[in-house]
């Protein structure tokens, strides 16, 4: 999952396909990914924790009003689950809701970004986001309500055991190194469960739309610096994968194997 990536002007950083979990099969390090951020001047990540819990939050609307009543039942279970105060869980923007339901577990302070991130402010060095922290969590505000809650309900259906059973699946993937196996599994879980001119929308705003804004970010950084680039795996393979427009522009992209001894210098 780390790959070398080579300005025009010869300026090396690097890509690190990461997977957003604390699981220890995905935490343990490779030594050439430590010595990859180790040697880079500048560290970059999807977005970087916000403050402020109105970026999470619907306007004017509450998810009780929208749901039935066994279904908001059910929202205070996963909530109480996902340590999710009431308040919260009522005007949570639903989209964003399905997404954190879909974890067979609550998401962690000791995920693989932020532990790469505490290794990178450990050493003092300067930390970038590829997305603006509001922006990011606009990304499907223009689905209507109904589509939003049509993710919701979705993922209401699911049982723990599938969400565990499906997570099992995508964490073998990703150990493989294999991107474009770990984005077709990630891919082939979410769209299982949605209406596919949904999953098609989604796929656009979640992936294309991004990666396009974060491969300009990377390309201009990455003149200046020396970076290391932590961001999901799912956005580094394909057509519109952030491996090919780097290509596009300019950069010299190849893989750096994990098990190679790690040469490089600034």
């Amino acid at each position: 999952m780390l790959w070398k990536a080579v300005a025009p002007n010869g300026k090396v950083s690097y890509l690190f396909g990461t997977m957003h979990t604390d699981d220890e099969r995905v935490n343990e390090l490779a030594a050439p990914v430590i010595s990859a951020l180790n040697e880079s001047q500048v560290f970059m990540m999807e977005v970087l924790p916000g403050n402020d819990p109105t970026i999470y939050q619907m306007k004017n609307q509450n998810l009780k009003d929208l749901l039935t009543d066994k279904e908001w039942e059910q929202v205070k279970t996963l909530a109480d689950f996902h340590y999710l105060n009431g308040n919260m869980a009522m005007h949570m923007k639903p989209w964003l809701m399905a997404m954190t339901f879909d974890l067979p577990k609550p998401a962690s302070d000791f995920a693989l970004d932020n532990q790469l991130l505490s290794m990178a402010e450990d050493q003092d060095k300067d930390v970038l986001a590829l997305e603006d922290t509001t922006q990011h969590f606009e990304l499907l505000d223009d689905l209507t309500m109904n589509q939003q809650l049509t993710m919701l309900r979705a993922v209401l259906k699911r049982t723990q055991a599938q969400k565990e059973r499906d997570y099992q699946t995508l964490v073998k993937a990703y150990l493989t190194g294999d991107p474009e196996k770990t984005a077709a599994i990630d891919e082939k879980l979410t769209a299982g469960i949605l209406p596919k001119d949904l999953w098609s929308k989604m796929r656009v705003k979640l992936l294309d739309e991004r990666n396009q804004q974060m491969a300009a970010r990377i390309a201009d950084q990455g003149t200046l610096n020396s970076l290391f680039v932590a961001v999901g795996a799912a956005h580094l393979p394909g057509k519109s994968g952030l491996i090919n427009l780097l290509r596009n522009a300019g950069y010299q992209v190849e893989p750096v194997s994990l098990k190679a001894a790690f040469t490089h210098k600034n």
